[in-house]
């Protein structure tokens, strides 16, 4: 696959387009906005200047990545193209429209994929005349440096095709995880109690929001804790996301949003990149104590980390991904302390058990339910490893 086409010049775009260009690729970045296209050269361009100040690039490296890249907002310019990654608006009427017109432009070879995180892929698919040939290929921001990619066959993906395109991303250096074509695949499905299970704590006023993140990152090990996380992420994103699963699992309500973080958004409190989310990020302001009360810090944790392992515990029993790359991708995708379901060894499985029985005892709300792959494993004195 020597020339490889991306569309979409935003950060994820040209992030993807980067890697791909540093791997030796020729790639073509498209994008329906000039000025887009515009900042995304300007940006690729000191984002690989400061490379060569650290030393990781030289300057005549740097400058051939950048001279690999073609910027245009033609669509035309597609059809030498072997592999196209589209990296675009979370919207499946926009992506159905986009790949139907790809297909007019590129060969019957060419392989089509969606940097979706939590559209159908085989939705998508079912746009094109040869929806054998596309898949998803799902990175995690900023590309560059985030090693994971999930890797998503459609129910119409030729297996040959998935292997190639596997092959060529894993030769980009980037880790690699197979999942189902299921909402969320497996980093956005099983993370979601980790936003969510905070929001619910909370809003029980059983702690407030520092005090939460000082349980996760101080008692947990997490590298941020979950609002934080959410305020780097954004709150429409994360929102937009965790609704997305809701909806797509039918309303199940171990993924239900939070009123909280819907307010939030809809005031303008996105996060870092408003100024305000969860926390105050203007200039002069103080960031909250938390509360350092080790025990119930071990309670919040310990909640959170309970129901994690569930979700990944759930993952698994529905065969959305092997155990192994379930645990590699909350390590690599998320930066967790560890794989979840090797964290479910370590704290026993029975403990677990008992944990998720407290809380659905205590709630009788179906978000609370056991996995039945745990319930199992207990009873056959089993473990994930």
């Amino acid at each position: 696959m020597k020339v490889v086409g991306i569309i979409g010049a935003g950060s994820m775009g040209s992030g993807i387009a980067q890697v791909a260009a540093t791997a030796g690729h020729e790639v073509i970045l498209l994008d329906s906005s000039k000025p887009m296209l515009q900042k995304a050269q300007q940006s690729l361009n000191k984002i690989l200047n400061r490379l060569v100040e650290k030393g990781k690039l030289t300057k005549s490296e740097a400058g051939a990545v950048l001279d690999r890249i073609k910027f245009t907002n033609n669509l035309e310019e597609f059809s030498p193209c072997e592999l196209i990654i589209e990296a675009i608006i979370e919207d499946l009427n926009i992506k159905k429209q986009v790949f139907r017109e790809l297909e007019a432009v590129v060969s019957k070879s060419c392989v089509i994929a969606s940097n979706t995180s939590s559209l159908s892929v085989s939705a998508i698919a079912s746009a094109c005349d040869h929806a054998q040939r596309v898949l998803g290929i799902h990175f995690f921001n900023p590309a560059p440096l985030m090693p994971l990619v999930e890797v998503i066959p459609a129910v119409q993906t030729n297996p040959d095709v998935l292997s190639d395109a596997r092959k060529t991303i894993d030769s980009w250096g980037k880790i690699t995880v197979l999942t189902k074509d299921t909402p969320g695949f497996i980093v956005n499905r099983v993370a979601r109690p980790f936003y969510g299970e905070a929001l619910r704590i909370l809003e029980e006023g059983i702690a407030d929001v520092a005090t939460i993140d000082w349980a996760m990152t101080e008692i947990g090990g997490f590298r941020m804790g979950p609002f934080t996380l959410m305020d780097f992420i954004g709150n429409d994103i994360n929102y937009t996301v965790t609704e997305t699963v809701f909806k797509s699992f039918f309303y199940d309500p171990r993924y239900k949003p939070s009123f909280t973080q819907k307010r939030l958004a809809e005031a303008g409190y996105l996060g870092r990149k408003a100024g305000k989310g969860y926390y105050d990020y203007s200039e002069g302001a103080s960031k909250p104590e938390p509360n350092f009360d080790k025990k119930l810090g071990t309670e919040i944790f310990n909640r959170i980390l309970v129901m994690l392992i569930n979700e990944a515990a759930d993952a698994l029993f529905w065969n959305i991904a092997s155990k192994e790359d379930i645990d590699l991708a909350m390590t690599k995708g998320v930066n967790y302390p560890a794989g979840l379901l090797m964290w479910a060894d370590e704290i026993g499985i029975d403990n677990c058990v008992k944990q998720m029985d407290q809380l659905y005892d205590e709630y009788l709300e179906d978000r609370y339910r056991c996995s039945p792959l745990l319930r199992r494993m207990v009873r056959d004195k089993k473990t994930f490893y």
